[in-house]
């Protein structure tokens, strides 16, 4: 789809309520561990800024309504978004001003009075219930900190909340649109979706099969492969009668399972899984290990990660790929003994897109291991939005996407 972005429009003059993803993580010190979001919507500011208009940034930072402290209150401090100004400004090269409230008279007043080239950042949007529940009011309340509405924020693409879906509706089409990053998302979600290169090969894994039931119908009308790992694969092969051990397995998925075996087979899709898995004897860092086929893995044990045999089938499959997808990790690759599957895929998607494959990782955990192996910049595209774009590969409608579309 052709989307109305940023780049074709003058803000001279003109106020930007901008909707970012800010979610970034914290140490116990407040400093922010991966600034990877606030680098993502870096050139969307920047335009703005040098078209010579003012930009409002408003966004949420972790569930503060849903971990409350032990007293039942809001851990204000915990949750603030003023954690993320300095890192903002020293990234944008520009002061960053705060509001200590998204919606109060001062926050107001504080929008107002800016000027062309200043920026202002709201407070968490989530300390008010209302953003959750894509309350109209508050959304109408937001709107009012700009006259063009900029939806730069992906990763919250699938949530009809006030700030990422109602807020357009306060807007002429004109005057809302989306930021650079957004743009990004989907034409290249839509490179792998609507116009892959074949061979195209979809790399799943991840704990449960249920988390991945609608993706994996969906590229069964579209993929030339699809390589299963993680947890997820030991119920497929509980499914046709193997033995897992203490492996993961979901026993309610099992005939689903073997009607995904039987839906890649009727399309001519080729569904992969890992003939063998490292195993542990616990789930601990310094578990004892072995190797098994991951059909016959001995009671007691579990498989942690795929084996070098199923590294090397799928790594040839991927070697010869065009397009390749790449939503989840092979193993518990936080653990050293068992990160070497997801290692070694990523290396093998790296080695396919220096051969001219398109490749895109999304997906919280595949996203954290390129970044983990250093392979991030080898890799045609990293996705931010784990959800959503999770949903958008199940053919899902993004509700954030949808509002500036009418």
């Amino acid at each position: 789809m052709s989307l109305k972005t940023v780049e074709n429009f003058n803000f001279s003059g003109k106020r930007a309520l901008i909707r970012v993803d800010f979610n970034v993580p914290l140490d116990k010190q407040f400093n922010i561990t991966d600034d990877s979001r606030i680098k993502g919507v870096l050139p969307t500011i920047k335009k703005i800024l040098a078209d010579g208009g003012s930009v409002v940034l408003m966004s949420h930072l972790g569930r503060p309504l849903k971990k409350l402290k032990e007293d039942g209150t809001i851990d204000y401090n915990k949750y603030s978004l003023k954690h993320v100004v300095a890192k903002t400004a020293e990234l944008l090269g520009t002061p960053v001003q705060f509001a200590e409230d998204c919606i109060s008279d001062k926050a107001f007043q504080q929008s107002a009075a800016l000027k062309p080239g200043e920026v202002l950042l709201l407070e968490n949007l989530r300390f008010y219930k209302e953003e959750e529940k894509g309350d109209a009011g508050f959304a109408e309340k937001l709107s009012k900190h700009g006259n063009v509405y900029v939806n730069d924020a992906f990763g919250t693409a699938h949530r009809a909340h006030a700030s990422t879906t109602i807020v357009a509706n306060y807007y002429t089409p004109e005057n809302k649109m989306f930021g650079y990053l957004m743009a990004n998302e989907v034409s290249n979600a839509d490179k792998v979706l609507k116009s892959a290169e074949k061979p195209f090969t979809a790399i799943l894994g991840g704990a449960k099969v249920s988390d991945k039931i609608l993706i994996i119908e969906n590229l069964l009308n579209r993929a030339n492969n699809i390589l299963i790992g993680g947890g997820m694969a030991y119920t497929f092969f509980k499914a046709m009668g193997g033995k897992i051990g203490n492996s993961l397995v979901e026993e309610d998925k099992l005939e689903l399972a073997l009607q995904l075996i039987e839906k890649a087979q009727e399309k001519g899709v080729q569904l992969l899984l890992p003939i063998d898995s490292i195993i542990a004897d616990k789930f601990d860092a310094a578990a004892n290990t072995a190797t098994s086929d991951s059909n016959r893995i001995p009671d007691g044990w579990m498989g942690l990660d795929i084996a070098n045999n199923a590294i090397y089938d799928f790594s040839q499959v991927i070697l010869n790929s065009k397009t390749i997808l790449w939503n989840g990790p092979m193993g518990v690759f936080e653990m050293e003994k068992f990160q070497q599957g997801t290692k070694a895929i990523a290396e093998a998607v790296a080695a396919a897109t220096a051969k001219g494959a398109f490749s895109l990782v999304g997906g919280g955990d595949s996203v954290a291991a390129v970044h983990k192996f250093n392979l991030a910049d080898k890799v045609s595209y990293v996705s931010t939005g784990g959800g959503a774009m999770l949903e958008y590969f199940e053919g899902k409608e993004l509700p954030g996407i949808k509002a500036i579309l009418q």
